[in-house]
């Protein structure tokens, strides 16, 4: 594959998630969020089968940092999905959870 036909997908794919997601209710924010966690999941386990089958150092190096990235992106992502579930709930079941220190 071409470096523009990478692009053009590349182009292409962001324009039909914006489009896509821009015209989500609110209300299905969570969901969502909770859905594209699945996704980076999947993104992560393809970064380390990658780095499994490096053979030379940069390989090794770009598979490496693809793990991390997709690691970081998946807990960051459910992280933000817990945080948007708590304004879901109700003030006395906040009150009753008990804070970290």
């Amino acid at each position: 594959m071409t470096g523009m036909v990478a692009l053009y997908i590349f182009m292409l794919a962001a324009f039909t998630g914006y489009e896509v997601i821009s015209r989500v209710p609110v209300i299905l924010h969570t969901p969502l969020m909770s859905g594209s966690n699945f996704v980076h999941g999947i993104v992560l386990v393809g970064a380390m089968v990658a780095l499994g089958g490096a053979h030379t150092p940069l390989e090794r190096t770009i598979g490496f940092i693809g793990v991390l990235l997709g690691a970081g992106n998946a807990v960051g992502g459910y992280v933000v999905t817990e945080r948007m579930l708590e304004m879901f709930k109700s003030s006395r079941a906040r009150a009753a959870r008990p804070r970290p220190h």
